[in-house]
């Protein structure tokens, strides 16, 4: 019996994706291990291989398709013995040699939670009684927009009709059709105080030189995660500033007895370590918020976060607090180089009970950072600056003065508990040595 070929769940948060690029094509044998297709979720692009032998029957969704639903049928597997024929009809090819659009509809359908329509892409339309071909991702957009697909000529594969022809479609494209029901609710939510909607700011800018960007997964992520924990978690601010001259010229001699190795520290390696250790002496402070529950962490997991083009990654270095500074100064630098290429497996960046966030490399000497859900808190960390202190002796002198933002959820850390915790990283910078017992 031909096995249907489901779109898979690449990491723990992944609810769709883009399936960007077949490796096969109908007809190729696979093996249990084969490539079949490259994915793109909202970190990274990701392979995706063959669970059981056989024979591509049939590619149901096309490459480049955005919006795929985890559990959504991509393509039909058949097994020995079987041909093209033993594929149910509706999987089929149309009598006109144009692709049915039908399969990936019922995939979408299928996909969607029992009672939870509104996930589905709407039945497809038809134009003087035959049927339009749209992918479901466009008939979604032509549903919300009130945009009738009779109206448009597909530039897809054999004129099917795809998100890009939706782009300029107005909803006056329906010819005097009435809109369909799902608008009504579109209209509704641009008129809730979350802002102006899409086209109410393209109308602001009208008769303005600008370019279009396209969202693409991660950043559509970063503003839902970000914005979903502005909103949620209550955030206060814990601010120190912390004297580096003792760091700066510890790790300067450190560099120079691990040179032959070929390994540099970088400051943003003593604040892992700094921030690691701390998390075991303040152990209340290693926890993150579960909902109804707060989970204290046993090791000191610390994320890191790497900017990248279009977005961010924060990559966990697990079990920070019993690796030495050059094996951290490492594994960060791996992390952050396949970060960059998007070549992160979900392991390596899901996790963790607080974050590091260093702009000081770019000249910040300041700022707050948004806490990343579940963390319990996010290290914002500034440029060292030479500023005139005052010594305890009473004498003024210049040091390298770093400024450090401790942004807290207040459901899982008290102030004090986080002033602790601050307390306990400035100690471990300002006397780095410390870090090595």
């Amino acid at each position: 019996m031909p096995v249907e070929i489901l779109m898979p769940a690449l990491s723990p948060t992944m609810e769709e994706g883009t399936l960007a690029k077949w490796l096969v094509k109908e007809g190729d044998s696979v093996s249990s291990g084969d490539i079949l297709a490259e994915i793109e979720t909202d970190k990274a692009t990701m392979e995706f291989e063959a669970t059981d032998e056989g024979v591509i029957g049939k590619i149901l969704i096309d490459a480049g398709s955005e919006g795929v639903k985890v559990n959504t049928p991509i393509a039909v597997l058949l097994e020995d013995g079987e041909s093209a024929d033993d594929i149910k009809t509706s999987s089929a090819p149309a009598s006109g040699g144009a692709p049915e659009a039908a399969p990936a509809a019922d995939a979408a359908a299928k996909a969607a939670p029992e009672g939870g329509s509104a996930a589905a892409a709407p039945p497809a339309p038809a134009r003087d009684g035959k049927r339009i071909f749209a992918s479901p991702l466009a008939r979604r957009i032509a549903a919300d927009k009130g945009i009738d697909l009779a109206q448009l000529t597909g530039s897809g594969p054999h004129g099917r009709i795809v998100k890009a022809d939706l782009d300029s479609a107005k909803p006056a494209a329906a010819a005097g059709a009435t809109a369909p029901a799902s608008a009504a609710p579109a209209k509704a939510a641009a008129a809730a105080p979350t802002g102006p909607s899409a086209d109410q700011v393209a109308r602001m800018y009208e008769g303005r030189d600008y370019e279009e960007v396209k969202l693409d997964g991660m950043r559509r992520t970063v503003a839902s995660r970000l914005t979903e924990a502005k909103q949620t978690i209550p955030h206060f601010y814990l601010r120190r500033d912390v004297q580096l001259d003792a760091l700066m010229a510890f790790r300067a001699n450190l560099n120079k007895q691990l040179e032959s190795r070929g390994v540099k520290l970088s400051v943003n390696d003593f604040i892992i370590k700094a921030c690691a250790m701390a998390l075991q002496a303040v152990p209340d402070c290693n926890a993150v918020w579960a909902g109804d529950r707060i989970l204290r962490l046993k090791p000191s997991d610390v994320a890191v976060a790497v900017a990248i083009e279009g977005g961010l990654f924060t990559p966990v270095l697990k079990d920070a607090h019993l690796k030495s500074l050059s094996a951290l100064s490492a594994e960060m630098k791996d992390l952050a180089g396949r970060a960059r290429n998007k070549k992160l497996a979900p392991h390596e960046y899901v996790g963790g009970a607080m974050a590091i966030s260093n702009l000081g490399m770019f000249g910040v000497e300041n700022f707050d950072a948004v806490i990343n859900p579940p963390h319990g808190s996010i290290l914002a960390v500034g440029a060292g600056v030479k500023k005139p202190v005052v010594g305890a002796d009473g004498e003024l002198k210049v040091a390298i003065v770093m400024s450090m933002t401790l942004s807290v959820d207040h459901r899982v850390i008290d102030g004090a508990l986080g002033a602790e915790f601050l307390k306990e990283v400035v100690a471990y910078l300002e006397n780095p040595v410390t870090m090595l017992a």
